[in-house]
């Protein structure tokens, strides 16, 4: 039997984080995946240098690519350094990939890395959502929502 995964994941150190993906896409289950990584684009991030603004990930042929995610070459590194945006594998169990595989393909949803961190065990983690775009409306609403829970805040202070 599986063991239960926590409702959220243990993050010691966010490295990168996708702001815009929460406002741009309406979220409906996360992953954790582990990052399989070189040498250099360990101590990068490590460093706290990263970028997953405009990445995303896809599934080809039975695995799991982060595409598009900016890890700088390491300053102090040589001759063997890493390529700063080649795709990168992510390290997820059969059934969670074939679960993934299956919503992207019926039901046009999006995988989108959230963020990058580092657990308490010291391994690169991604957080990945599988996420529906939102159109223009929604994120009106969104806007219009998040101001009034910033005027209902500054209501309640000044009443205090």
């Amino acid at each position: 039997m599986a063991r239960p995964k926590p409702s959220t994941f243990d993050k010691q150190k966010v490295v990168a984080e996708n702001r815009k993906a929460r406002f741009n896409y309406s979220i409906e289950e996360t992953f954790e995946a582990g990052l399989a990584l070189s040498g250099t684009e360990v101590k990068s991030l490590r460093f706290g240098e990263g970028s997953i603004a405009e990445s995303y990930a896809e599934v080809k042929d039975g695995e799991v690519w982060l595409v598009n995610a900016n890890i700088p070459e390491f300053s102090h590194g040589n001759r063997f350094n890493h390529e700063p945006k080649r795709p990168r594998k992510l390290l997820l169990h059969q059934r969670e990939i074939a679960k993934l595989f299956g919503a992207v393909e019926r039901k046009g949803m999006t995988l989108v890395p959230l963020s990058i961190y580092f657990n308490s065990k010291g391994r690169a983690k991604v957080e990945l959502a599988l996420a529906k775009g939102k159109q223009a409306h929604d994120k009106r609403q969104t806007i219009k929502d998040r101001d009034w829970q910033r005027d209902k805040a500054r209501l309640l202070r000044e009443k205090s």
